[in-house]
């Protein structure tokens, strides 16, 4: 039916159903906490986020964490600290952050493709590209952890260092059963509002490596080990307390959340198996995701519509969904004067054709199956119409 006032026909949902939503607890302790923070003056460098770094260390089974501003800033800090100089392969199919990070540090990026199936980067084309590099920044890609075994070797054999991209990876699990954080030289998490821990903004930089930590510490204060003298170029990367709490407080209850998110996922690719031209993300076996993000890779000549109709006819519905990763990194103006020196064909075909449905960890169960419905409805349509639609 349409409204006669505006000409507008409502959408299947009252209100739009949006991306992600942080899952935040705001009770008396958070509220206390706080005012505590604020009246006391220490809005930085104090007690909460150093307990908020032991809590993590302690949840991922890591020898050391650096909490820091955000991720990205992480990331610069540990290129920066390994002292990298030159071209560090990254997959094209992540956050335009992880290329960012290595522009900013003033090393080059050189593209590698996807895996198919994993979405993460494919050590089968990262092996070529490896023989001059300066590094390998690896993805957790929606919380799929990468093939660390395959790259840690790759990176080894040729004596540098393999950095994980770990924004996505918060409550992930490597197929060895260790939590995601300690693989590869270091890892870096975000703890931004889209990511499954939250810290209002914040990142993670978790390592074995106690010398590396050390350095991280005084990086990300200036390069200042505290006698003003500093030592090498750093820069203002500190998380605030008001952060560092926030952190401690989201662990308390972070395996309960994380674990409806995985069942609301689960109940995702529960109904909508088996329907034709869509398909999702493998996850290694053994390994467990995040589910930052659930995406859906769309076939339209067997869907019925291409990934962009679908997004737009979920949108007249009140439905929020996001084209990630479009356009890829090497299809972005920023890096118009990169070469690209690799087939990125898989690239480019999940950035031409998935999208990520609704998910957060408070999400009422009801609305994934209502999304669900209405998916199957859009196909079933299209079906009838005649096939694909552009």
């Amino acid at each position: 039916m349409t409204d006669i006032s505006t000409g507008t026909r409502p959408g299947r949902f009252p209100e739009l159903v949006p991306m992600v939503r942080p899952t935040v607890e705001a009770d008396a302790e958070m509220e206390l906490a706080i005012k505590e923070i604020l009246q006391s003056g220490m809005l930085t460098n104090g007690r909460h986020v150093r307990e908020f770094e032991e809590a993590a260390c302690a949840y991922l089974g890591v020898g050391h964490a650096v909490a820091v501003s955000n991720c990205t800033t992480g990331l610069m800090l540990v290129f920066r600290c390994l002292e990298l100089t030159g071209d560090i392969v990254v997959p094209s199919f992540t956050f335009m952050a992880s290329g960012h990070a290595i522009g900013w540090s003033g090393n080059r990026v050189r593209f590698a493709d996807a895996d198919p199936r994993t979405w993460t980067l494919d050590p089968h084309a990262v092996a070529p590209l490896v023989q001059d590099a300066a590094g390998v920044l690896a993805v957790h890609t929606f919380g799929v952890p990468c093939d660390t075994g395959s790259l840690q070797e790759l990176c080894d054999s040729r004596g540098i260092p393999l950095v994980i991209d770990a924004a996505h990876g918060f409550g992930s699990r490597y197929p060895d059963g260790t939590m995601v954080g300690g693989k590869g030289v270091a890892e870096v998490f975000s703890l931004s509002p889209t990511k499954t821990l939250s810290t209002g903004e914040g990142g993670l930089i978790t390592t074995n490596d106690a010398a590396l930590a050390a350095r991280l510490r005084t990086a990300r204060d200036y390069g200042n080990p505290g006698d003003y003298d500093s030592r090498f170029f750093g820069l203002n990367g500190r998380m605030t307390e008001v952060s560092g709490f926030m952190g401690v407080h989201a662990l308390n209850r972070f395996s309960h959340w994380l674990g409806i998110r995985r069942s609301l996922a689960e109940r995702y690719r529960s109904r909508l198996d088996g329907l034709p031209g869509l398909s999702f993300q493998a996850i290694p076996e053994g390994a467990a995701s995040s589910y930052k993000d659930l995406g859906i890779l769309v076939d339209a000549t067997r869907f019925g519509m291409t990934r962009d109709l679908l997004a737009e006819r979920l949108g007249s519905e009140n439905v929020s969904t996001r084209k990630y990763f479009s356009p890829a990194l090497h299809q972005q103006t920023a890096y118009r004067d990169i070469p690209v020196v690799a087939d990125l064909s898989v690239t480019e075909e999940l950035a031409a054709s998935m999208i990520t449905l609704p998910l957060y960890s408070h999400m009422p169960a009801r609305v994934v199956e209502e999304i669900c419905d209405l998916i199957r409805e859009i196909h079933a349509t299209a079906q009838k119409a005649g096939g694909r639609a552009s």
